[in-house]
């Protein structure tokens, strides 16, 4: 049996952790240590990293990695809860960084959590990083193994030569091969998905794996549930399902696999359209799709 793969927050930063820490802090004489257990009792996150680092102005504190798909509202208070909760389990200052990885709107993105109830304030500062503020050469010239799989979402990286020199860097490392499926990921988001495709090899077992894809995937089903509530349980349910039939139908086949979209969302049957869900896993064209449906 294949080893099943790991291309999760905690690997990919595991990769060069050194060069890691001394890019999200910019302290030039950072050392990393262990990268250490970041659940917090109940709390157990894939997207957050803490790393041990010492440096000789500071002395030891901890590194704590927020990466997110996407910026919601709520990150400055879940940075300041992830920070403190960090500096009491390990009682070391703590330096949290939150890295943003798509662009969802120009609004500006705070850096700080501040609150005041009572004549009690509250404020955590912290430092974040938008990858698309990112310039693409820092991935090749630092280097920073972990921004490779980002290339195409970084500053000058959507260039179809940039996506294959940073292909060449992850086919000649088989520690860092498998990441090219995530890289291919990303491009769908800047490049056509059919050029995508025809330059990078897909791994949809890997990919599934990736908690990037899988929050992909949380964001359809909860617009499928957001819909039900407006228009019928069994409604929301099917819409549900068609938002992961069209990701799935996109990630793998691009835009021509969208094109089968119309035919499929005339289907009400829920068993028959799950079918088609976990059918298209296991099709290796759009014909032989075409055949199970």
């Amino acid at each position: 049996m294949a080893k099943a793969a790991d291309i999760s927050t905690k690997r990919l930063i595991s990769l060069a952790p050194e060069n890691w820490v001394k890019w999200v802090t910019q302290i030039p004489d950072i050392v990393s240590g262990e990268i250490l257990n970041s659940e917090f009792q109940w709390i157990s996150r894939e997207s957050d990293v803490l790393v041990r680092a010492t440096s000789p102005q500071y002395g030891e504190f901890i590194v704590l990695n927020e990466l997110q798909l996407r910026y919601k509202p709520e990150m400055p208070k879940r940075m300041r809860a992830y920070t403190a909760l960090a500096e009491e389990k390990y009682n070391l200052p703590t330096y949290p960084v939150l890295v943003n990885i798509l662009k969802e709107s120009d609004v500006e993105i705070p850096t700080s959590y501040e609150s005041q109830f009572a004549g009690l304030q509250a404020r955590q500062d912290y430092h974040v990083i938008n990858l698309w503020e990112v310039d693409v050469e820092i991935a090749f010239t630092q280097p920073v193994p972990c921004l490779l799989p980002f290339v195409p979402i970084l500053k000058g990286g959507a260039e179809e030569s940039t996506v294959q020199r940073a292909l060449q860097i992850l086919r000649a490392d088989e520690q860092l091969s498998q990441l090219e499926t995530v890289m291919a990921f990303f491009a769908t988001f800047v490049l056509d998905s059919a050029l995508v495709q025809q330059i990078m090899r897909w791994d949809m077992a890997i990919l599934r794996e990736s908690p990037w894809y899988q929050q992909i995937l949380r964001e359809g089903e909860e617009r499928g549930r957001r819909e039900g509530r407006q228009e019928g349980r069994q409604e929301g349910r099917r819409e549900e399902i068609l938002s992961g039939i069209e990701l799935a139908l996109e990630i793998k086949f691009g835009t021509e696999g969208l094109q089968m979209m119309p035919e499929i969302s005339q289907i009400s049957d829920l068993d028959r359209l799950r079918a088609i869900h976990q059918g298209i896993k296991s099709v290796n064209t759009l014909d032989e799709l075409q055949q199970f449906i």
